[in-house]
């Protein structure tokens, strides 16, 4: 059974900094599509990135430019690094897995059955 652990989330200063680690076990695919959504109080899940087994990347519109999806195959790990932070990037974000396949016309939540359990980022204005 897969298996997604979040970590690196925290508070940040508005203009700062974050990465964020997702480690995968359990996987036994060669391809998959890896995913980071966000979720702040009173607001729907929202896909914030995504990467297929290529390294193929989509971004939000909301995070076009600052965010940056990565993944090591040899460390089962996918990274967002985040940059130029706002407050209203404040949410939890969540790991998301698809696998098995490419993520080709995923971008719903319900695209994708494995999740994490979220790591919290706040960022100050």
């Amino acid at each position: 059974q897969v298996q997604l652990v979040e970590s690196g989330g925290g508070s940040v200063q508005a203009g700062g900094s974050l990465r964020l680690s997702c480690g995968i076990s359990g996987n036994s695919y060669s391809t998959y599509c890896m995913a980071w959504f966000r979720q702040a109080p009173g607001k729907e899940r929202e896909g914030v990135a995504q990467i297929d087994s290529n390294g193929h990347t989509v971004y939000s519109d909301s995070v076009k430019g600052r965010f940056t999806i990565s993944n090591d195959n040899a460390k089962n790990t996918v990274y967002l690094r985040m940059n130029s932070l706002k407050p209203d990037d404040t949410a939890v974000y969540y790991c998301a897995a698809r696998l098995g396949g490419d993520c080709w016309g995923k971008t719903y939540a319900s695209d994708f059955p494995s999740w994490g359990r979220g790591t919290q980022v706040t960022v100050l204005a």
